[in-house]
């Protein structure tokens, strides 16, 4: 079996069609910290961390010269990062990406869910005609991965349109975590990927109740389907 790429691979072999785009180093209207965090986290966040054959260890001095920075934003960016419980300083020893385990995830999800939940209704009530309209549901190309990305995009969206900077930034950091496994072993056709539409009309319609009640069941169901199925989780 193929060895999965590094952090370091995944830097450079990163494009700005990436999913998960990551600003240019010589972006003006950022600090070199900010943006070197954000390279980071991107890359931490577009590599399948729980591949059995990924590589979770981080070199510092490796990853400044790759972004073309000092080791001081680096070092910065990877103590955020810390905090967010996405990677593990280990003094004298490096930096781990950290995974998380199954009953790690399952509480995510149920949290992320009351999250999305509560957003939807202030969508509901705050969002733009137009903004609603712009909510579909997952459609696809036939290919996994990019229904996955959709699937997440969609509710991403829905936090972005309950206007809230408080439970943008929660669910953002939950996001990080779950993103990489709730469309594990997953066909497009699971219903548990396609029961968006009722979701979507409820928004449309500015259904609080509904839209409330609906995101919230999903996200139920798809902790207790991890909590089920998931194999590659501890």
């Amino acid at each position: 079996m193929p060895e999965a790429p590094s952090l370091g691979d995944q830097l450079l072999a990163r494009t700005p069609t990436d999913a998960l785009e990551v600003p240019s180093l010589t972006d003006a209207t950022a600090s070199v910290g900010q943006l070197t965090y954000n390279a980071l986290r991107g890359a931490i966040l577009a590599m399948d961390v729980y591949a059995s054959t990924a590589d979770l260890r981080l070199d510092e001095k490796r990853l400044a010269a790759e972004l073309g920075v000092s080791r001081t934003p680096v070092r910065e960016a990877l103590a955020r990062l810390e905090h967010e419980g996405l990677v593990r300083i280990r003094p004298r020893r490096g930096v781990d990406i950290l995974r998380k385990s199954k009953a790690e995830v399952v509480e995510m999800l149920i949290a992320w869910g009351a999250l999305e939940a509560a957003a939807a209704r202030l969508a509901c009530e705050r969002a733009s005609d137009a903004e609603l309209r712009e909510l579909a549901e997952p459609a696809g190309t036939g290919r996994l991965d990019e229904y996955s990305r959709e699937n997440l995009r969609l509710h991403a969206r829905i936090v972005e349109l309950g206007h809230s900077t408080v439970l943008t930034g929660m669910a953002d950091n939950l996001l990080a975590h779950v993103r990489g496994i709730v469309t594990a072993e997953r066909d497009p056709g699971d219903p548990l990927l396609v029961d968006h539409g009722p979701i979507v009309t409820a928004l449309h319609e500015r259904d609080a109740d509904r839209a409330e009640r609906l995101v919230r069941e999903h996200s139920l169901r798809l902790a207790d389907d991890v909590e089920a199925t998931i194999t590659q989780l501890g």
